[in-house]
């Protein structure tokens, strides 16, 4: 496999990641750190995409309002109105979690929902990411 296709695996697995599908980069990052890829290349290439599937879930938030009453919708009403109010309550800088599990992507679809401003919401969001990143690396390289 050549380094483009590797690097770009690692990208679209952390874009999916970051979505509400349920897949992890981590996994893949630590393997391609540990195969002795250039680290800074693989956290690089990771955090654009991780970031970028953050902006995806911005943007679904920024539209999903309308879809909220349908029967089909996978969020009930009372959930959303769950989430709205944790980040009414947090605010923005709840962002800064936008790394966890579980909670993370949710986080930033709610972002969009509430419109908080794009410029504020990927700032926030890449240092969220791109900081996972660099620990991740500096922990599998062993520099910690």
């Amino acid at each position: 496999m050549t380094d483009l296709a590797i690097y770009a695996g690692l990208f679209l697995t952390a874009l999916a990641a970051a979505t509400i599908l349920p897949m992890q980069s981590e996994a893949v990052l630590v393997g391609l750190l540990l195969a002795d890829y250039s680290p800074w290349l693989l956290v690089a290439v990771a955090s654009v995409g991780n970031v970028l599937g953050s902006a995806v879930n911005w943007l679904l938030g920024r539209g999903i309002e309308r879809f909220r009453d349908r029967h089909w919708f996978p969020a009930s009403e009372a959930a959303l109105d769950r989430a709205q109010d944790w980040y009414r309550r947090y605010g923005r800088w709840s962002l800064l979690l936008s790394w966890a599990p579980v909670i993370g992507d949710p986080l930033t679809v709610v972002a969009g929902m509430l419109r908080e401003p794009f410029p504020i919401f990927l700032l926030l969001v890449a240092v969220a990411k791109i900081g996972r990143y660099l620990i991740l690396a500096a922990l599998t390289l062993g520099w910690a």
